[in-house]
């Protein structure tokens, strides 16, 4: 039976160079995540996904609770065994999508009660109720239900808060259901306010979950504010668990957040700029729809091996999304999760040979130089 475990491989300062074992395989961290919300990566097959290195994938509560359902994924043999997809997932909680509502949701001491925003139909999410959905997806990695806190957020709205997203904890790791190699993160609240983020850390890890993200941050407060927050924040976690900042974020983002200690990352960003025909090189990003790349024979990015960027020009690429033909849309989210795999990938192996603090200047040197005119 496979244990779910995390080895720290290694560290070059703060930046961690581990590797997680789960029941569906091994992920090497520093890693990027792909969003795949309804149970694909948008613009993306299962093959194209595993070709630009990915490790593990997310899905989302929240999007699959409403359709297909839990019970209909559950029957069809979870997520992964759905979409063909072979190696760990992780759920999101619901927790994010049902906060972002607004009006649409009522939250209580017990749960929140929420309208699709599909059909209007009325749904009610717990600690248990997200738990147990999570577990009818077959997620590898569940992620405790808590609330995201809003930002700007009083310190006493955000204490509020973040001592009842340690309350669900508690029912959310009683509720989770013991698998050899699957694991549970509970999520580290407490806004911009180092104390209360200290006192959600010692919350937490009373649990004893298998890993623990840092929630409620890239919500407004910048980079900054976030960079502060986690400089505070990482410190005080275990350094035996893996470490995951949600919803994050641009590549400078994840190079800061690896600086400060995280292991794990996701976000939207990448195939969601892709689809609007916005690429990330390393020299920056590139908007592919600007005119300057109509006549453009260079490669989007020459170090890349994607096929975008192995196999056609800025200006063929520029004429499919003038075009709106769909294989753009698909060429440029591939090559955006190549580039945040490649990102990584490059930040594992610096930090191994104790070179991520010049792995980190030549990115930033690198890619704040801008795409150069072509002649």
């Amino acid at each position: 039976m496979t244990e779910f475990k995390f080895d720290l491989k290694t560290t070059d300062g703060m930046a961690r160079r581990g590797e997680v074992t789960t029941a569906h395989g091994v992920i090497q961290t520093p890693v990027f995540m792909p969003v795949g919300t309804a149970a694909t990566v948008k613009a993306m097959t299962v093959d194209d996904v595993w070709a630009t290195g990915a490790m593990i994938i997310l899905a989302n509560t929240y999007h699959l609770m409403l359709r297909p359902g839990p019970e209909r994924v559950e029957r069809l043999g979870g997520v992964r065994k759905m979409m063909g997809w072979n190696g760990p997932l992780l759920t999101d909680s619901g927790g994010f999508q049902v906060m972002s509502l607004g009006d649409l949701r009522d939250i209580d001491v017990d749960g929140v009660t929420f309208r699709s925003h599909l059909d209007g139909s009325k749904h009610r999410l717990t600690p248990e109720r997200s738990t147990d959905i999570q577990r009818m997806l077959d997620a590898t990695i569940t992620m405790a239900f808590d609330e995201c806190t809003p930002f700007p957020a009083e310190k006493d709205v955000a204490a509020s808060s973040m001592r009842m997203s340690m309350r669900w904890a508690k029912r959310c790791r009683e509720a989770f259901v013991h698998r050899p190699g699957y694991g549970q993160f509970g999520i580290v609240q407490g806004s911009i306010y180092p104390d209360l983020r200290a006192e959600s850390v010692a919350a937490l890890e009373a649990l004893d979950f298998e890993g623990y993200a840092v929630g409620g941050l890239a919500v407004g407060e910048g980079q900054a504010a976030m960079f502060e927050t986690l400089e505070v924040t990482t410190p005080l976690m275990r350094a035996d668990k893996p470490r995951y900042l949600m919803g994050v974020g641009k590549p400078a983002d994840i190079i800061g957040g690896i600086a400060r200690g995280i292991d794990m990352f996701d976000c939207a960003m990448p195939t969601r700029s892709g689809r609007t025909g916005q690429a990330f090189t390393r020299r920056g990003s590139v908007n592919i729809k600007n005119a300057r790349h109509a006549d453009d024979p260079r490669p989007l990015d020459a170090e890349c091996s994607c096929p975008a960027c192995t196999t056609y020009s800025r200006a063929y690429l520029h004429h499919l999304f003038k075009a709106e033909e769909v294989l753009g849309l698909m060429l440029l989210s591939r090559h955006n999760i190549t580039y945040y795999q490649d990102l990584t990938r490059g930040a594992r192996d610096a930090i191994a040979e104790g070179q991520f603090d010049a792995y980190q200047q030549d990115f930033h040197d690198r890619y704040n130089s801008g795409d150069i005119e072509p002649i």
